[in-house]
């Protein structure tokens, strides 16, 4: 059977350092998701994660079983995230931030394949985020990132140097706040967890 570590064949964008900045040209990817608002402590978020890690195993031991006879690690958790009035972002206040969580797909995951494993998902369990995902392609084009390591709440100085280095490169910002999650943060205390910051620029 064969094994692919889709983590080490796209590095460039699930690897960053944390002692530079890396402008990375991010290609077009098929990605599992589900929108929602309000703080990654709420109800609404953990449940939209439980759906998508769900359905992401799922979709992996489907085609691990399938045809393809092909086995791979199912791909981290992301997020983007943003307000509807970006002071609301930038000052921390969580319950007006939106989100979309997000687990990309190798091409061998099609819409008809996701349709058949949130179908065998649902006779099985009862996850109330599940009729909220969505299988999509998504591009961010030139993006600027780096590797945060520590807690959540530390990330501040973090983007803000991924800001800074947009701004005097003379680009601009554009898109969302894009958050890759690179540590099993139920496994590890909060002073290790690794979390790549990318900024989409124009």
């Amino acid at each position: 059977m064969e094994k692919i570590d889709y983590k080490k064949e796209l590095q460039e964008f699930y690897r960053a350092s944390a002692k530079r900045i890396d402008v990375v040209q991010v290609p077009k990817m098929n990605y599992l998701m589900i929108d929602g608002s309000g703080p990654p402590a709420s109800q609404e978020y953990t449940d939209a994660v439980e759906a998508l890690y769900t359905v992401a195993y799922t979709l992996k031991f489907m085609i691990k079983k399938g045809p393809a006879n092909l086995d791979y690690g199912v791909l981290p958790l992301e997020g983007l995230w943003w307000a509807e009035d970006m002071s609301d972002f930038e000052n921390d206040n969580k319950d007006k931030w939106i989100w979309t969580m997000m687990i990309m797909q190798p091409n061998l995951v099609t819409k008809t394949l996701v349709n058949s494993a949130t179908k065998q998902v649902n006779e099985k369990k009862t996850l109330p985020s599940l009729a909220k995902l969505k299988f999509e392609a998504f591009s961010e084009g030139k993006s600027a990132q780096t590797l945060h390591i520590g807690p959540f709440s530390e990330e501040g100085p973090t983007v803000n140097r991924v800001h800074s280095h947009i701004w005097d490169s003379g680009y601009e910002l554009s898109g969302k706040h894009h958050e890759i999650y690179l540590t099993d943060i139920r496994r590890a205390a909060p002073e290790n967890w690794k979390t790549i910051i990318r900024q989409p620029m124009t």
